[in-house]
């Protein structure tokens, strides 16, 4: 945009067009809130392992930082989107997360029940608290 200054009067210029040149300063805000939003809203993003949790009436919001322990329809068993050996899951844990104290447990609702089991007992074995991930009704109805 171009602001002139001498009231709409080009001549007295002797020959100079007017100004051309875009305002940047705006477009660099916008950028610099949208990066803000963005940043903030990464972590609450799904991981990229396709796993649909049951749904139930009330859940409990948590926004603890915890590992996450996904089990897929097959009986897969993932640790924060890493291939895990059930059998490893204990020693995988206090490798990568330290003295961490609960994990959450996303198990696909289509999954056999032994699986589930087997974890959550390995997980008792190790002390560790487990959280089953679950979602709301109304949620996974918007969902579909």
């Amino acid at each position: 945009m171009a602001i002139n200054v001498n009231g709409g009067n080009f001549r007295s210029r002797r020959g100079y067009p007017p100004l051309a040149e875009i305002n940047v300063t705006p477009f660099v805000d916008v950028m610099l809130v949208l990066l803000i939003i963005f940043m903030l809203t990464a972590h609450v993003m799904d991981f990229g392992i396709e796993v649909d949790v049951p749904k139930v009436k009330q859940v409990k919001e948590t926004t603890q930082e915890l590992p996450v322990i996904q089990i897929t329809k097959d009986g897969t068993t993932y640790l924060n989107e890493k291939p895990t050996n059930m059998n490893d899951l204990k020693a995988a844990i206090r490798k990568r997360f330290g003295n961490a104290k609960a994990v959450y447990v996303r198990a696909d609702k289509d999954t056999i029940y032994d699986p589930i089991a087997q974890v959550l007992a390995t997980l008792g074995q190790a002390g560790l608290q487990a959280n089953m991930v679950t979602q709301p009704e109304d949620a996974a109805a918007k969902r579909r």
